[in-house]
């Protein structure tokens, strides 16, 4: 898929999660006058759940692969960094200025702004990076988790070997 089209993608992905973020966030704060603070960490999740899960099946659809459930905990784990700068911003904006404790969507905005570029960086190199066309995993990494030799040309015994990079990816030559 072309880049151009993963980022509008990632994009349509960040604003259903930011109008998650934000309604939840929102929604515990006006209703049950919950700390902005805690609140926004639940509605957080809930927007990376759904990111996740949209990321999955359109944005990066095809790459990755595996257990859905490592995929999800890996997700969770590289929104983190996202996370680390969106809530810092948020929590900056809520300190800042007094109508953001009211309307903390506002900072879930600025937030989510700050964090974009990590979370689309970490998601389309890590977390749905894509598969050698062909191989699976162990075909790519080996049963023993090592990296397998690659040979070019049909027959192993007379073709050079080509190196990888430990991801599986051949090296470039030089």
């Amino acid at each position: 898929m072309a880049l151009h089209r993963q980022i509008l993608l990632f994009a349509v992905s960040g604003v259903l999660g930011f109008v998650v973020d934000a309604g939840i966030v929102q929604f515990l704060v006006r209703e049950f006058a919950a700390n902005p603070y805690g609140a926004r960490v639940i509605s957080f999740l809930a927007a990376a759940t759904t990111t996740w899960g949209f990321n999955r099946k359109y944005t990066f659809a095809g790459h990755g692969g595996g257990s859905r459930r490592r995929e999800l905990a890996r997700y969770l784990v590289a929104m983190a960094a996202g996370f680390a700068l969106n809530y810092g911003a948020y929590v900056a904006c809520v300190m800042l200025w007094p109508l953001v404790r009211h309307w903390p969507a506002i900072g879930v905005a600025a937030g989510s702004v700050a964090g974009a570029l990590v979370n689309f960086l970490s998601s389309k190199y890590w977390i749905f990076r894509p598969t050698v066309a062909g191989s699976s995993r162990i075909a790519r990494d080996g049963a023993n988790g090592r990296p397998n030799e690659r040979r070019e040309g049909g027959n192993p015994a007379t073709s050079t070997r080509l190196e990888t990079s430990g991801t599986g990816f051949p090296l470039s030559r030089e």
